[in-house]
């Protein structure tokens, strides 16, 4: 029986992987049930008791999510071609459908994103997605590396996690203004706290990106730091890199307690090695570093 259900789940999750590849495409029906190997009359229904919304709703979530990221994190791309990306065939229709589901035109949302809104809208594509995307970890995925230090800029995000989307479009603007391209300058992100404080005002996180240049604030609060160097427990994270809770818990709850290992007076971090929408969400790819002593 367990088996017959691994089996069933790896048939779904090849469908969400092929979405992700080819949102671009035309994904009909049959083309997706041929690659669950369902028969297309039974395959729309088995999709939608999975995961709780239709396949056409999926992929007009999945592109509507992509062209979102795009809008605010992807200035140079212009409205139009985010529009024909998504698979409209004219700006004013994906105008329309951007402001049913957020409220804002593509360009008001592109200048001053309502995340409330946004966050409301894509929580059925994140229920839908985590049903087969959650992640198990073995201390096989887990290697202890000595990390040399690295000099960073870093703005800090204090305050309610649901504001963090801002700070990192402010974050990404500074960086392509001080020429710090993420294929040749590391991204990093260091919690200062819990992902879910008793109070979200408590929240802290800090945006670094790698440079050992003088920094040139261009108008943003950024300051000198240092990642330092030393042993650390590192866990490779494949996928939705949004949500990297369930890593951090098997590193602190499974794997140090089992390892023997202590963990050094520096707090948890990772660096994101590739980024949705550049790849397809389910490529993305964020290493977890537990420093040790």
């Amino acid at each position: 029986m367990k088996a017959a259900l691994r089996n069933y789940h790896a048939r779904m999750q090849r469908v969400l992987d092929h979405i992700d590849r080819h949102l671009d495409e035309d994904l009909d029906l049959d083309a997706l049930s041929s690659v669950a190997a369902y028969s297309k009359y039974h395959f729309h229904r088995q999709f939608t008791a999975t995961f709780g919304l239709s396949v056409y709703r999926y992929i007009q979530l999945a592109r509507m999510k992509r062209a979102s990221y795009r809008l605010v994190y992807r200035d140079a791309q212009s409205v139009t071609d985010i529009a024909m990306d998504a698979g409209y065939e004219a700006p004013d229709a994906f105008a329309r459908a951007f402001r049913e589901w957020f409220g804002q035109s593509p360009s008001s949302f592109r200048k001053s994103p309502d995340w409330e809104s946004w966050f409301a809208a894509f929580g059925p594509l994140d229920n839908a997605r985590s049903k087969l995307m959650q992640k198990t970890f073995t201390t096989d995925d887990v290697t202890i590396r000595d990390v040399p230090p690295t000099p960073v800029a870093i703005m800090e995000h204090r305050g309610d996690p649901a504001t963090l989307p801002a700070t990192i479009q402010r974050f990404i603007a500074w960086r392509k203004a001080a020429g710090l391209h993420p294929k040749t300058s590391p991204t990093f992100s260091v919690w200062r706290s819990e992902r879910r404080p008793a109070s979200p005002a408590d929240y802290s996180q800090d945006l670094c990106v790698g440079t050992d240049q003088p920094i040139e604030a261009n108008g943003e609060q950024i300051k000198a730091g240092e990642i330092p160097g030393g042993r650390c427990a590192v866990l490779r994270v494949v996928g939705n890199t949004d949500n990297l809770e369930p890593a951090a818990l098997y590193l602190y709850r499974d794997w140090l307690p089992a390892s023997g290992e202590e963990a050094r007076d520096f707090p948890l971090y990772c660096q994101r090695l590739s980024f949705f929408p550049e790849v397809p969400e389910h490529e993305a790819v964020a290493e977890l570093f537990l420093p040790l002593k």
